[in-house]
């Protein structure tokens, strides 16, 4: 059978899709929400895959905007206190500067194409990104608890973390080294690399701190997105990719401030 162009568009989009999913939990808030519009987008540029445009990857996300915003701009139903809470803050946002700062910081679009995607102009675009970090970071302070086995990097995220009014309550290397750590000093969130010092995992880590203390946020940093973006339940509602800036770095800490909060954390 001979190759077609639809046949390349189709593995475009199985591409783009993992990242398509990330960012549809994060905007909504759930995974099942997420889930569900993003399927709905994606029969929608299959029905008509010109509105692709010529960069598939902001025509993706542009159809995603419109099939979101049409929908009125939902958000996940809270199932638990604590989501009720990340609603309620939600509420008190500007609106599209949520929206503009994951297209910028987490995806990894340029201010120009976020304007693209959203149908503002760039300097709209940049404007939404600033108001949603101001707001969000001035919302909460809390406790952070880092797992990450490389110390230049541990360094960095401690710093970023600092600098943003939070405080780290230490640095654990292996699986042993982290679920002795959460023990002893409970974090309200934690960032937490994939491979660890000994070959443990930073998934299992999480899971072992989680059984003990439900409701934490955590936000997983990996240089293989795509192996955690499977569709698979649970997925990580924050992942951030290696390398990753710092404005990757604060905006998912505050996103995970913010939308997953802990009643520990204070505003």
């Amino acid at each position: 059978m001979p190759h077609t162009a639809s046949d390349d568009l189709a593995a475009t989009i199985g591409k783009l899709l993992p990242f398509l999913r990330r960012y549809a939990r994060a905007l909504t808030g759930s995974q099942e929400t997420g889930d569900r519009y993003a399927a709905a987008t994606l029969e929608a540029v299959l029905e008509n895959t010109e509105a692709l445009g010529a960069d598939p990857r902001v025509g993706l996300f542009h159809a995603f905007h419109i099939v979101w915003s049409s929908a009125g701009a939902p958000v996940g139903e809270p199932d638990t206190r604590f989501s009720a809470i990340a609603q309620a803050h939600m509420a008190a946002l500007t609106p599209n500067s949520r929206e503009a700062l994951l297209l910028k910081a987490i995806e990894g679009f340029t201010a120009a194409e976020v304007g693209q995607i959203m149908g503002v102009d760039t300097d709209e675009a940049l404007h939404l990104v600033a108001i949603a970090m101001e707001e969000m970071e001035a919302a909460l302070a809390g406790r952070v608890m880092v797992i990450e086995d490389e110390a230049i990097i541990a360094m960095d995220i401690s710093a970023i973390v600092g600098e943003m009014g939070h405080t780290v309550t230490g640095i654990a290397r292996t699986r042993t080294e982290a679920v002795t750590l959460a023990s002893s000093e409970k974090p309200d969130l934690i960032l937490a690399d994939i491979q660890l010092a000994d070959n443990s995992s930073g998934i299992d880590a999480v899971n072992d701190i989680l059984a003990q203390f439900a409701d934490i946020p955590v936000i997983f940093i990996s240089a293989f997105p795509e192996r955690l973006l499977t569709g698979d339940k649970p997925e990580p509602a924050f992942l951030i990719t290696k390398p990753f800036s710092e404005d990757q770095v604060r905006s998912a800490v505050s996103q995970a401030m913010f939308f997953a909060s802990t009643e520990t954390l204070h505003a």
